[in-house]
């Protein structure tokens, strides 16, 4: 299962889309956006591309009783966490939150197979050695909106556990973004 992983869209709904429709046209099944969403009203920039939406909120939290019931009345595309989020797809222990230091911790403790953070507007994949002797792989896709970096997210397939950076297509956009791969052993 094939996954895009957000951050930081901060009501950027042309971009978010683009970074969507693109995993999408990649065999994306699922996204995941680890919160800065801000408008909850963002969301309906993806919802019609028909993929499965988990998202938590950041520190620009925006309204979130609208994004609640958004995700009440999507019929289950939407699932609103709050703060963090733990779920499992594909067979994976996935942990989603939006600040790097918590995202970190939860890597440590070898509890999930990836963890996911945003925050930071730098896109990162790491292999974070837990304390049980394992690892587990903490991504930030950097910001999606493109604010202070390129506009990025990160494409994943979950069966294989590789995951690579990607630019947002954005008409006209000469920015270019090296992808960088990285497996699981």
């Amino acid at each position: 299962m094939k996954i895009c992983i957000v951050s930081d869209s901060h009501d950027h709904r042309g971009h978010l889309a683009a970074a969507v429709a693109d995993a999408k046209a990649r065999g994306a099944q699922a996204v995941l956006h680890c919160g800065d969403l801000v408008a909850p009203s963002t969301l309906h920039a993806i919802t019609p591309l028909g993929l499965p939406i988990h998202v938590v909120h950041g520190n620009n939290t925006g309204d979130l009783f609208h994004l609640a019931r958004i995700a009440h009345e999507s019929n289950g595309l939407i699932r609103y966490y709050g703060q963090d989020g733990a779920f499992t797809l594909h067979g994976r222990r996935i942990f989603m939150v939006h600040y790097p230091h918590y995202a970190k911790a939860m890597a440590l403790t070898g509890d999930y197979d990836l963890v996911c953070n945003g925050h930071e507007h730098r896109a990162v994949i790491e292999r974070v050695k837990a304390v049980t002797g394992g690892e587990s792989l903490r991504l930030d896709p950097g910001t999606v909106a493109g604010i202070g970096a390129p506009p990025t997210y990160i494409l994943g397939d979950l069966e294989k556990m590789e995951f690579a950076i990607q630019a947002v297509p954005l008409p006209g956009d000469t920015r270019a973004v090296t992808p960088k791969k990285v497996t699981r052993p």
